[in-house]
């Protein structure tokens, strides 16, 4: 058995670091020609650093983030409205941490490497072209000078990313990216640690929230590389993106601003922050419409190819995870053609349930119950939404997800 990986993102790897483990071979093949550090922070869950723990990553991860201690739901005036504990400090076994994404993705791309050999993992290879018979696949890779290299294995997985070649061509009437009319800033910078350092905060109303939280440590002691998003509905839900989803389009702070100056937080000076951020990037909040299936044949879908969803509750590149040790579990137990139709079966409607529920803010929703009851903010927030109406929204989430605390 040789499993074809198309797309060397998170999920990809993740995978092909799970089907080593298995004893599986694989070979991952990557569009881009040079792995660069992009993105700005993400969090992993620990139902997904679970099974990097699994595969020996976790003092990388260590190395690389930080081990997230609680997060905090605020209004724009900083007033707590809920607060969990996170990872090991709500009882699970693993932490959660909070991570640059290219640095997570190093991770995973060096220990690729390292394991499967530079043999196995290819990169500025795109995937073009597709043809199955009874015995396995042929997949077709373009490099940048129109050169085709084919690939036979065993079965082919799309990592491929939120525009996907082999979704797109397994779904030829898929709706395309969907906008709901919000728009993302985002930078991170060396800053002075709030809280203890490890504490993750999103703050904010009906209007506009801010996501801050430390990814690394910082240069200088005291400080943290800190991550910070801000995002607004800035147009129709109906229209198109406002250009392609990329990690690394430039933005202004001219754009927004206005939204910045509406946060009083009484424990960071949040537009020092971003006045400061050297590099800001903007992104629109894109999805797409569940499929219903996922599997063709000896072909199927992983991650963002199979199941792109609003960055609400930090559970994009958590499921792309999860996603590959459920394949790579099955693949050890079945032939392919099963595996991938038992991969399909159990994780179609596990990430549909979740992408729905991110539409509607997931977890984040909990800010907007409170603010549209007390908009210029409160005294006592149980007065505004009792402790079972504000769990209901947060711990109902984390269920749903698959990383409800122990403790909780």
């Amino acid at each position: 058995m040789t499993i074809l990986i198309a797309g060397g993102g998170v999920g990809g790897l993740a995978l092909a670091l799970m089907l080593h483990a298995r004893n599986i071979d694989c070979q991952v093949v990557e569009a881009a020609a040079e792995i660069r550090p992009l993105g700005v922070g993400i969090n992993t869950l620990p139902h997904s650093i679970r099974e990097l723990a699994g595969l020996g990553l976790l003092p990388a991860l260590d190395e690389a983030g930080i081990r997230t201690r609680k997060l905090t739901y605020m209004n724009h005036l900083g007033q707590e409205i809920w607060q969990d504990p996170r990872g090991l400090f709500a009882g699970h076994d693993v932490p959660q941490f909070s991570i640059h994404r290219g640095r997570l993705h190093q991770v995973l791309w060096r220990a690729a490497m390292a394991r499967l050999g530079p043999e196995r993992v290819h990169s500025g290879l795109r995937l073009s072209g597709l043809s199955q018979d009874d015995d396995g696949v042929v997949a077709r890779f373009t490099d940048a000078q129109g050169t085709h290299h084919d690939h036979r294995g065993t079965a082919l997985v799309g990592a491929d990313g939120i525009h996907s070649w082999l979704r797109a061509t397994l779904h030829p009437n898929d709706g395309g990216l969907r906008w709901n009319g919000i728009q993302m800033w985002r930078g991170a910078l060396d800053w002075p640690a709030f809280d203890t350092g490890d504490a993750m905060v999103i703050a904010g109303d009906e209007t506009a929230k801010l996501v801050i939280y430390p990814i690394a440590e910082g240069a200088e002691p005291g400080t943290r590389l800190t991550n910070w998003v801000i995002y607004a509905r800035i147009g129709d839900p109906n229209a198109p993106p406002p250009g392609r989803e990329s990690w690394s389009r430039r933005g202004s702070l001219a754009d927004f601003q206005h939204l910045v100056d509406r946060l009083h937080l009484p424990f960071i000076d949040a537009a020092a922050m971003i006045a400061a951020t050297p590099d800001i990037f903007e992104f629109p909040m894109c999805d797409r419409d569940p499929l219903p299936w996922w599997t063709s044949g000896r072909a199927t879908l992983l991650g963002d190819a199979a199941h792109p969803m609003y960055p609400v509750g930090s559970n994009g590149a958590s499921q792309a995870i999860l996603d590959a040790r459920c394949l790579a579990d099955l693949l050890a137990q079945h032939n392919a053609p099963e595996a991938l139709a038992a991969y399909d079966a159990e994780r179609v409607p596990a990430t549909a349930a979740i992408v729905r529920s991110n539409r509607n803010g997931g977890p984040e929703r909990v800010i907007d119950l409170v603010a549209s009851r007390a908009p210029d903010g409160f005294t006592d927030v149980a007065d505004i939404a009792s402790h079972t109406e504000r769990e209901a929204v947060v711990r109902g989430y984390a269920t749903l997800a698959g990383f409800a605390a122990p403790n909780a």
